[in-house]
């Protein structure tokens, strides 16, 4: 079955860097669309960023652009967030997502909180 598992969230000073993790199993992610997206306290979820595994053309969120960057290593089925210099207003609980046959897929999240 589909799943997708988050992981390297924390807590971060601003100016930090965190990098994301998001494994998959039960599909092939270099096969599909997949992509990050969170959510913060009384705010709706937004996209960060989306990666095509089939043209590999990127899109960011703006307010993220030159700062984050999406990865991926196949051998590990595994999609990776860079986050870097980090700001408050990143603070969310962030979330890997893929569409698999028009359905998309959602892992649990992990939380990413950036204060001093």
């Amino acid at each position: 079955q589909v799943q997708l598992v988050e992981s390297g969230g924390g807590l971060v000073q601003p100016g930090g860097s965190l990098r994301l993790s998001c494994a998959a199993s039960g599909f092939t992610s270099e096969n599909y669309a997949i992509g990050w997206f969170r959510q913060a306290p009384g705010k709706e979820r937004e996209g960060v960023t989306c990666f095509s595994n089939t043209d590999d053309s990127i899109k960011y969120e703006d307010s993220v652009k030159g700062r984050f960057t999406i990865s991926r290593d196949n051998a590990k089925n595994t999609v990776y967030l860079q986050m870097n210099s980090l700001k408050p207003e990143d603070t969310a609980v962030y979330y890997c997502n893929a569409n698999i046959y028009f359905r998309n897929f959602w892992g649990q999240g992990t939380q990413v909180t950036v204060s001093s």
